[in-house]
């Protein structure tokens, strides 16, 4: 029975002196940390082209910005932090514009209509009771004939005036602080379209010079002094001249 207890006494003994010349164990080597995902920037312009088949009734509108490239354009300008105001004319305004009117335009014409509907700054239905007409559109300038639109407001009508054709706000597409897009009951035409610019006005002729009145005086002065200046009055004066010495 001693021995036993002696024997256990000593494994414990060793076992102990074991543990203690390992050492404290090492802590368990922590897991590698994850990278930290980078905060998402800020997002981009918005999709003219999404928004407006979200809307619906806009496919006449989004083909003829696609196969113009306007859309590209415009894309670019939102990117630049510029600011702009869309006119959209739904399907059924083209419908009912007059057989074959938009067949009727070349390519550049095409790309001028669609430009007539942008307008280069930011208006929200409050700021186009303050508007300066005629005001500008991206497809040009607004004198002799050119691309003028004019809008005028009444009570919350917001009412839109080419020369050509008389159109009003029917509905907000899309709306945020860099840009605007509103449905426009009418497909505006720009007056040049129709309409030729005037002439330029042909330059004034130039003022007549003033006569030298010098010549003149001295031919007045040269007869009043009775100076003979012709054959016959010489002959004349020399026949007297005879008749008189020879009687």
């Amino acid at each position: 029975m001693k021995h036993n207890l002696v024997s256990t006494f000593l494994f414990l003994f060793l076992h102990c002196i074991g543990i203690l010349a390992q050492g404290p164990s090492p802590s368990p080597t922590p897991p590698p940390a994850r990278a930290t995902a980078p905060a998402p920037g800020p997002p981009g312009p918005t999709n003219v082209t999404k928004t407006l088949e979200k809307a619906g009734q806009c496919s006449t509108f989004i083909r003829l910005l696609q196969t113009t490239q306007e859309i590209s354009q415009i894309t670019s300008l939102l990117n630049n932090s510029n600011s702009i105001t869309i006119f959209v004319p739904p399907d059924n305004a083209f419908l009912s514009m007059k057989a074959g009117t938009l067949n009727s335009f070349n390519d550049q014409q095409k790309s001028e209509l669609i430009k007539f509907h942008v307008l280069p700054q930011y208006f929200s239905l409050s700021q186009f009771q303050t508007a300066s007409n005629p005001v500008q559109t991206q497809a040009g300038g607004t004198s002799n004939h050119e691309f003028p639109i004019n809008i005028t407001t009444n009570g919350t009508s917001v009412n839109i005036t080419t020369g050509i054709v008389n159109a009003s706000i029917s509905n907000t597409i899309y709306i945020d602080s860099q840009l605007a897009i509103y449905q426009v009951d009418k497909v505006l035409l720009p007056l040049q379209f129709f309409v030729p610019p005037a002439p330029t006005p042909a330059p004034s002729p130039p003022k007549p010079k003033k006569n030298d009145d010098s010549s003149d005086s001295d031919s007045v002065s040269s007869v009043s002094s009775g100076v003979i200046n012709s054959p016959r009055e010489l002959l004349f004066f020399l026949a007297v001249f005879c008749f008189v010495y020879v009687s």
